[in-house]
């Protein structure tokens, strides 16, 4: 049975589920560490065994597509065997074909994303794949709203249309039934305009959002690259508990192997890239608030 918005009801045997819990209660946030690759995933739990920290290993359909459902129960065999909670979560599904492949698989959490839909077709069928997920375990993130990096010259008032009505954001989890919410508040996926996100994120309408729903409907934030330490604080403190963050831990490595491939053998080059993306996602915990929350005693 679905979780119903404001309340906990869903098994915590479910990581995503209990791990954004938890660090809502705590008042902390958990990063969803974008992984393309082994060295990502490796590296993801290397940083949370070592920070004594909850995280999620974030995969996008590409996945699905270029390495194979083999390699997505690598990633969850590899994160439920750490010390510490690793939840496997599937991003930015929008295909059909993917929604249904990831249902056969024993992935945590997959966000459904109709936000190209008019808003009832969105309800509709977010509500359809929660009710099957649900039934296999599976926790399910919609987006309300929609505002792309493509769509950087919208005007103000072209832009009000495609932000999340707080509002409608408590109808729309309860009609879903979906237990995790990305909201549109000016964040954009891609680089930001002139201004940053510090002149486009509308933190009122965050925290009116993340009010609206309750605390039983963790809130996530997409769209975080470039942002601040400080935003990412503002954001947490107007409820927001999973963030999404792909370059800002993937930059330094990505610009390791860049300057070191012709330097070292191809184990040696892995072990040291590894390393480095590790560092960049133990700072992220520190940063979000996540790292030694969890006792290993």
């Amino acid at each position: 049975m679905a979780a119903e918005a404001g309340t906990e009801g869903y098994p915590s045997s479910n990581l995503t589920w209990k791990i954004l819990h938890d660090a809502r209660k705590g008042n902390y946030a958990v990063g969803a560490y974008n992984c393309y690759n082994d060295d990502g995933i490796l590296a993801t739990i290397r940083a949370a065994e070592r920070k004594k920290s909850p995280a999620i290993i974030q995969l996008f359909p590409w996945t699905l597509h270029f390495q194979g459902p083999e390699f997505v129960r690598y990633a969850v065999a590899r994160a439920h065997a750490a010390t510490v909670p690793v939840a496997v979560h599937l991003d930015h599904c929008m295909e059909k074909a993917d929604v249904e492949l990831a249902l056969t698989l024993p992935l945590d959490s997959i966000m459904v994303d109709a936000s190209g839909l008019d808003p009832e077709m969105n309800i509709k069928y977010c509500r359809e794949i929660a009710q099957r997920a649900t039934k296999l375990g599976i926790t399910v993130e919609a987006e309300m709203g929609r505002i792309e990096g493509s769509e950087d010259g919208l005007k103000d008032l072209e832009m009000e249309g495609l932000l999340t009505d707080p509002d409608f954001a408590r109808d729309f989890v309860e009609k879903t039934g979906v237990q995790f919410l990305a909201p549109s508040f000016g964040n954009v996926h891609g680089p930001y305009p002139p201004g940053g996100a510090e002149k486009y994120w509308d933190l009122d309408r965050l925290a009116a959002i993340s009010k609206a729903v309750g605390p039983g409907v963790p809130i996530v934030l997409h769209g975080t690259h470039p942002v601040s330490d400080e935003l990412f604080h503002k954001a947490i403190e107007c409820g927001v508990v999973k963030i999404n963050l792909n370059r800002n831990v993937r930059d330094d490595y990505t610009a390791f192997v860049n300057l070191n491939w012709s330097k070292n053998e191809l184990t040696r080059l892995k072990e040291k890239a590894v390393e480095v993306y590790t560092a960049s996602i133990e700072r992220a915990m520190d940063m979000l608030g996540s790292s030694n929350k969890i006792s290993l005693g």
